[in-house]
């Protein structure tokens, strides 16, 4: 009697779903960067009493290629200590020697910025994807370098969506994914991908009591992260469209239901449209301007409802802009 066998691939003995996890990794990590600031101090050799300068790490975090020109993302508390004068900010890339990376802008409201490289043959940018579809139940990759551990693959699913998250600019972070991928110190920074590998947002925080994973992660949609880093890149800095009004604190807001005009710039898009500033009179008595409730449709209760609804659009777009006089 006589037995044939027939020879198998590895992958002949995986799942559909696992494959393209490991095809999805392979394509992806050679674009994901372990950066980390150093602080650069000289110290005095003793042989002849001359200056070394030496390189102290001073953080560390994740980004990634965003596309052919050498620009990476990342976390804006990333790279935070290498605003201060003698940091430099390091730059690896898998199978590539460390590199010195510029800071092209940061925008800290929204915990991003963007750095470039210069360096040839540079590994192919994550495919771009988009947030406002997403859905929870959805799968999730992320992959950073959690503890130092580059090229960590972690999966999970989309567990809410919509959170808003407290952002070191003192402004909420809107509209942030929340998901189970495992996230540690080292993943900020990140990219969060979807099941076929596009980039749908930049890992930011864990809500942990003890800093680590606790299976509650949050990221910064892709869909605000492409509007920020297109105007880093562009002009150095977020171009913010405004209304052309000075508006009264949130402590008078909450007992009008609204948000009260208390000046209007002249020559401004509200000006035109003949939008009325609070007025103090000789008399002492004030004429309140008007109270702003909805633009396009959302309703207005607060500053930052008034700024996360204008921020997101462009200059010289029309918005409809409800008010109560």
């Amino acid at each position: 009697a006589s037995s044939s066998y027939s020879a198998s691939r590895p992958s002949d003995l995986l799942s559909q779903d696992e494959n393209r996890v490991i095809n999805t990794f392979a394509r992806s990590s050679p674009s994901v960067a372990h950066i980390q600031t150093v602080s650069q101090q000289q110290r005095i050799q003793r042989s002849g009493f001359s200056l070394k300068g030496t390189e102290v790490p001073t953080g560390a975090g994740s980004g990634f290629l965003w596309d052919d020109k050498g620009h990476i993302v990342t976390n804006y508390h990333v790279i935070a200590p290498a605003m201060n004068k003698g940091h430099l900010i390091k730059v690896k890339l898998q199978g590539m020697p460390a590199l010195t990376a510029t800071i092209v802008g940061v925008e800290p409201e929204k915990d991003l910025a963007v750095l470039k490289i210069s360096a040839r043959n540079l590994p192919m940018p994550i495919d771009i994807g988009c947030s406002h579809d997403l859905m929870v139940g959805q799968n999730v990759l992320a992959i950073g370098n959690p503890f130092g551990l580059d090229y960590t693959l972690t999966s999970g699913i989309v567990s809410a969506l919509g959170r808003d998250v407290d952002g070191i600019g003192g402004r909420p972070i809107k509209g942030c994914i929340q998901s189970d991928a495992a996230i540690n110190p080292g993943n900020s920074g990140g990219p969060l991908l979807d099941s076929r590998g596009r980039l749908i947002g930049v890992n930011m925080a864990i809500y942990s009591l003890s800093g680590s994973s606790s299976g509650i992660g949050f990221s910064i949609p892709v869909d605000t992260v492409r509007r920020v880093v297109n105007q880093l890149i562009r002009y150095g800095k977020v171009v913010r469209p405004t209304l052309g009004v000075n508006v009264a604190a949130d402590q008078i807001n909450k007992e009008l239901n609204g948000v009260l005009i208390v000046d209007v710039v002249d020559g401004s898009p509200a000006e035109a449209a003949g939008l009325k500033a609070t007025v103090l009179r000789s008399d002492g008595t004030v004429d309140l301007g008007d109270l702003i409730t909805e633009i396009d449709g959302d309703r207005v209760v607060s500053v930052e409802d008034l700024l996360s609804s204008i921020e997101t659009r462009a200059e010289n777009d029309v918005v409809d802009v409800r008010i109560w006089r």
